[in-house]
C-alpha cells in the first residue's frame, strides 16, 4: 500500500450514499421548524466564518463531498472521491480530478457545471474580496473545466490530502450565473445573492430577513424527485439558548434547535416532558479565549487591532499569555456550563485521537494559581494597591468579549475570577450572537475586528484532517480593513516558523508524520499563546421525537443530510 494510500484509510474508505430513510413523495410533510439561536446574518458562507452561516446555507448550496456521521468523506456533486488508486489524483501529487454527475441542476433549473466550480475558486481567491473561507484554497494553483462534467484542480506544489478546496459545507459551489458581478470588492454589495443563492440543495430561499428568520421551499429539481419529504421550512433566528431547546424539548413548537449551549441540568428538566431528544457527536469544536496580539487601543482608530497598530502593549509578553492560561480551572467550567457534552482541553485540534496532542497538559491541564503568581513575578509585573498587576505604566486589564449567551456570560465571570487570584483584571462584554458572529465589516462588535483584548468563541473544522484549519494562522490570514476583516487569523497570531511547519504538512503523504507536524503546530499555537483552549465541545443540539432521519454530524454541518430528514406518520 502506497503512502498516499495509506493517508486515505479511515477518511475515503466509505464511499456513502446519503440516508436511507424512505419518502412518500417530496413535500408530503408539511413545514420543518428549525431554530437557531444565533440569527442567521447571510446565506453566503464566503463573507462569513460563523458556523451558522455554513450550516444554514448548506441546506442551499453544496460541496462537491462532504463528511458523513462518521467523518468519512462521500461524494455529494460528484460520482466518486479522486484517490491515487482511481486514477482521479495524479501520481505526482500535484493535480485531481473531479467528475460532476450528470443529473445535477441548479434549482433555477440551469445545468451545473464545471464553469461554475472554477468560478467559486475565482470568486474566493480574488483580490479584495474578503473571503472567509480562503484557507480551503490554499495552495490550489489553478482550477480548469477539462468539459463541462470534468474540473481538475492544479497545485502548486505536491498536496498529499488534497481534499480541500471544493469539500465539506465550509466550501460549497456557488452559480456562476448568479454571482459573475460579484466578485472581489464588489462581494460584499450583491445583497440578492448573498441572502438568496441558487442552489443544488434540497432547498430554494423564498426569504431571508437577515438577523430574523428564512423561509425555504423544497427544491423542484432536486436530483432526487422524493426528496426532500418537507415541502418548506422555516429557520427562526434569535433569542437564547435555553428558550430554543425549551420550544423543541418542552412545548414542541419546532422540530429542531442547534447549538444547546445550556446549562445541564436546566435541558435535564426539559427533557422529562418528553417532546424531544438530544443529539450529541464529539467532533472538532473548542471553546477558546483568543488573546489578542495585536494593540486593542480605541485611541488607534482605524489602526485599532491590525497589525498596523503594533503589538498588544501587556500580551506581547510571553509569560502573561501563559499565566491567564495557568490560571483557569477547565474541570469547573466544564462541570458549570457543559457537563457531558464537554472535555477539558489544551488543544485547538482536540480530534481524531491521531492528532491529539498531550504536550502541554502538564502545565496547562490543570489550574496552577501559584505557579502563575510565580510567573507573573518573575517577568516584573507588580500588583498595585488596587490589586492589579502593572509594568511600565502598562496595567494587565483586559477588555473580554463573546457572544451572548448564558453558559458563556458565567464562563466569563468564572474566568474573571480566576484572573483576579493572579492580579489580573477583567472587563466583561457581550454582544448579541447574530452581530458577533455575522461578519459585518461596518460592525465593531464581530469576533474577526475583536476590539478586544481577548474574546471567547468555539470554532471547528470539516474532515479528520487538520491541514486547512491549521492554516488560518498563516501569517497572510490575519484579518484587516483591506481584506473586509474576513482573515481567519484572529488572534493575529505571525510566526514564520508555523509558516514553514504548515508548509510542511502540505507536503507530507506519510500518515505518521502528518499527525506529528499536526501535533507540533497545534503545541505552537498552545506554548506560544495564540489562544487559550477552554473546552473540547460535543456537538449538542434538538430535535422533535417525531423527527425521523436526523444523523447527527460533528465533521461537517449539521444540516448535511436535512433532504432525508421526514416527520414520522
Amino acid at each position: 500500500m502506497n503512502k498516499f494510500k495509506l493517508l486515505l484509510v479511515g477518511t475515503t474508505a466509505a464511499l456513502a450514499s446519503f440516508g436511507s430513510v424512505a419518502h412518500a413523495a417530496r413535500g408530503s410533510d408539511g413545514d420543518l421548524k428549525i431554530l437557531f439561536w444565533q440569527a442567521v446574518s447571510t446565506l453566503n458562507p464566503y463573507l462569513s466564518g460563523g458556523t451558522k452561516e455554513v450550516y444554514s446555507s448548506s441546506m442551499v448550496i453544496e460541496p462537491l463531498a462532504r463528511y458523513n456521521e462518521n467523518g468519512e468523506l462521500v461524494p455529494t456533486l460528484v460520482t466518486e472521491i479522486p484517490t491515487v488508486d482511481n486514477g482521479g489524483v495524479a501520481k505526482d501529487l500535484l493535480s485531481m480530478t473531479w467528475k460532476l454527475k450528470s443529473d445535477v441542476k441548479w434549482s433555477d433549473g440551469s445545468p451545473f457545471t464545471a464553469d461554475d466550480v472554477v468560478f467559486t475558486w475565482k470568486y474566493c481567491t480574488a483580490p479584495d474580496g474578503g473571503c472567509a473561507q480562503k484557507a480551503q484554497y490554499e495552495g490550489v494553483k489553478n482550477v480548469e473545466a477539462i468539459d463541462k462534467s470534468t474540473v481538475k484542480v492544479s497545485f502548486s506544489e505536491q498536496k498529499p490530502y488534497p481534499y480541500s478546496a471544493f469539500v465539506g459545507a465550509q466550501s460549497p459551489i456557488i452559480q456562476a450565473a448568479q454571482f459573475k458581478d460579484c466578485v472581489g470588492a464588489k462581494a460584499p454589495g450583491c445583497t440578492s445573492a448573498n441572502f438568496g443563492p441558487i442552489g443544488t440543495g434540497p432547498f430554494v430561499v423564498k426569504e431571508f430577513k437577515p438577523n430574523d428568520v428564512i423561509t425555504f421551499v423544497a427544491n423542484p429539481n432536486y436530483r432526487d424527485p422524493n426528496k426532500p419529504a418537507f415541502a418548506t421550512a422555516t429557520l427562526k433566528g434569535g433569542g437564547d439558548a435555553a428558550s430554543a431547546a425549551r420550544a423543541v424539548l418542552e412545548t414542541g413548537e419546532y422540530d429542531y434547535a442547534w447549538n444547546m449551549q445550556v446549562e445541564p441540568e436546566v435541558l435535564a428538566t426539559m427533557l422529562k416532558a418528553g417532546k424531544g431528544k438530544l443529539e450529541t457527536a464529539f467532533g472538532t469544536q473548542v471553546e477558546r479565549i483568543n488573546l489578542n496580539w495585536t494593540n486593542a487601543d480605541p485611541k488607534l482608530g482605524d489602526k485599532r487591532s491590525t497589525t498596523a497598530a503594533g503589538p498588544h502593549p501587556s500580551l506581547s509578553d510571553p509569560a502573561v499569555r501563559k499565566a491567564l492560561s495557568m490560571a483557569i480551572d477547565r474541570q469547573v467550567i466544564v462541570d458549570a456550563g457543559y457537563g457531558a457534552a464537554g472535555k477539558p482541553t489544551c488543544n485547538i485540534v482536540p480530534a481524531p485521537a491521531a492528532v491529539a496532542s498531550t504536550k502541554n497538559d502538564a502545565w496547562c491541564f490543570k489550574q496552577d494559581i501559584e505557579g502563575a503568581n510565580k510567573l507573573l513575578d518573575d517577568a516584573g509585573w507588580k500588583k498595585g494597591s488596587d490589586g492589579i498587576r502593572a509594568k511600565n505604566g502598562v496595567k494587565l486589564n483586559f477588555l473580554y468579549s463573546t457572544s451572548t449567551n448564558s453558559v458563556r456570560q458565567a464562563t466569563q465571570e468564572l474566568v474573571k475570577d480566576m484572573w483576579s487570584q493572579i492580579g489580573v483584571g477583567a472587563e466583561l462584554r457581550n454582544a448579541s450572537a447574530s452581530v458577533f458572529f455575522g461578519g459585518d465589516p461596518a460592525s465593531p462588535d464581530t469576533f474577526q475586528k475583536f476590539y478586544a483584548d481577548v474574546e471567547m468563541y468555539t470554532n471547528n473544522f470539516d474532515g479528520t484532517d487538520p491541514e486547512k484549519y491549521l492554516a488560518e494562522w498563516l501569517c497572510d490570514k490575519i484579518p484587516a480593513p483591506a481584506n473586509g476583516w474576513q482573515g481567519q487569523n484572529i488572534p493575529r497570531y505571525c510566526n514564520p516558523a508555523y509558516d514553514k511547519k504548515v508548509a510542511e504538512l502540505s507536503k507530507t503523504a506519510e500518515p505518521a508524520k502528518r499527525h506529528e507536524l499536526s501535533k507540533e503546530l497545534n503545541d505552537m499555537l498552545t506554548e506560544e499563546g495564540a489562544h487559550i483552549p477552554l473546552v473540547h465541545r460535543g456537538s449538542l443540539s434538538a430535535d422533535s421525537v417525531k423527527l425521523e432521519g436526523v444523523k447527527m454530524n460533528a465533521w461537517d454541518s449539521e444540516l448535511w443530510n436535512v433532504a432525508d430528514w421526514s416527520r414520522k406518520k
